[in-house]
C-alpha cells in the first residue's frame, strides 16, 4: 500500500511486533518522537493538564474539570468500539447529552476520531452506531492505564491499540498529503465486520487488523464477506498484522506488516 507518514512506517528496520508496540505506547508526538528519554507518563500526565486548563475550561460545555478527566480515562476504555451515547453516561451518571457535548469538543480539538458505519446496502441488517478512537495511542495508553509492552501486547486493550494504530496511520497518511479521506467500517447484526474502509477511485478497499506475527487465511473471512454484500468493493483487500511476514491469504486478500501499510 505504500508507507504512511507516521512512525509506524519506520518498524521494519527494527523487527516488528516488539517496536510495533514501543511505537504504539509512546505515541506519536513529536516532541516524544524526537527526545526518546523524556518519560512518557510525566509528558502525557503534563498534557492532559494544559489541555484541560487551556482549551477544555474555555469552553462553556465543561463544567467539572475532574469529572471531564474521568469521562476521558473511560471514553480511552472505549477506543476502536462502538460508543453508545445513553450507556456511557448512565455508566459516569451524565446526561446523555453532556456526553454527545464532550465527544464533539474531544473530536473539534483533535483528540478523538469518530468512524462512520459503512451502510449504503439497506437490505442488510448493518450496524449504525458509529466507533471512536483516540487520535494518539500513546495518549490512549496512558489514559488506559498502559505503562509496559506486556501490557500493551498482551493486555485485554491489544487488539483496540492494533486498530486504533492502524485507523490514525491511514487518516493521517491522508492528510500529510493535503486529502480528506472517506473512511468508514462495516458490521452486521450477524457479526460479520471490516475494520476499516477505504473510499477509493476503484471502491471501497477493506482493511482489517489482527495482532499476530502469525496471519491465517481464516483471517480473511470478513473482507471475504464483506466482498460478497457490498457491490462496490474492491476486488482486494489487506490483514494488516504486527508480525513481519506479506503473505498471500487467498481470494485477493494479502497479509501486510504494519511497517508496510
Amino acid at each position: 500500500m505504500g508507507g504512511t507518514a507516521g512512525g509506524v512506517a519506520a518498524l521494519g528496520a527494527q523487527g516488528a511486533p516488539h517496536a510495533f508496540w514501543a511505537w504504539a505506547l509512546r505515541g506519536g508526538f513529536p516532541e516524544l518522537a524526537l527526545e526518546p528519554r523524556r518519560d512518557i507518563a510525566l509528558w502525557y500526565g503534563s498534557y492532559i493538564q494544559t489541555y484541560l486548563e487551556r482549551d477544555i475550561r474555555s469552553l462553556r460545555q465543561v463544567g467539572d474539570l475532574t469529572q471531564f478527566q474521568v469521562f476521558l480515562r473511560a471514553l480511552a476504555a472505549r477506543s476502536a468500539q462502538l460508543i453508545n451515547f445513553t450507556e456511557m453516561g448512565r455508566d459516569l451518571g451524565l446526561a446523555t447529552n453532556t456526553v454527545k457535548a464532550w465527544i464533539s469538543i474531544l473530536e473539534a480539538t483533535h483528540q478523538i476520531l469518530i468512524l462512520r458505519p459503512y451502510y449504503a446496502n439497506v437490505g442488510k441488517r448493518l450496524v449504525k452506531t458509529p466507533k471512536v478512537y483516540f487520535t494518539d495511542t500513546g495518549m490512549l495508553c496512558y489514559l488506559a492505564g498502559i505503562r509496559d509492552l506486556s501490557h500493551a501486547a498482551a493486555g485485554p486493550m491489544a487488539g483496540a491499540i492494533a486498530e486504533t494504530t492502524m485507523t490514525i496511520e491511514v487518516l493521517k497518511s491522508y492528510l500529510h498529503r493535503g486529502v480528506e479521506p472517506r473512511l468508514y467500517f462495516w458490521r452486521t447484526s450477524t457479526g460479520d465486520e471490516v475494520d476499516l474502509l477505504i473510499e477509493t477511485t476503484s471502491g471501497l478497499l477493506p482493511l482489517e487488523v489482527k495482532t499476530t506475527a502469525t496471519p491465517s487465511p481464516a483471517m480473511a473471512r470478513g473482507i471475504l464477506r464483506f466482498r460478497e454484500s457490498v457491490r462496490n468493493a474492491c476486488p482486494n483487500g489487506y490483514v494488516v498484522h504486527t508480525g513481519d511476514v506479506t503473505l498471500p491469504l487467498g481470494g485477493g486478500v494479502v497479509a501486510l506488516p504494519f511497517a508496510d501499510l
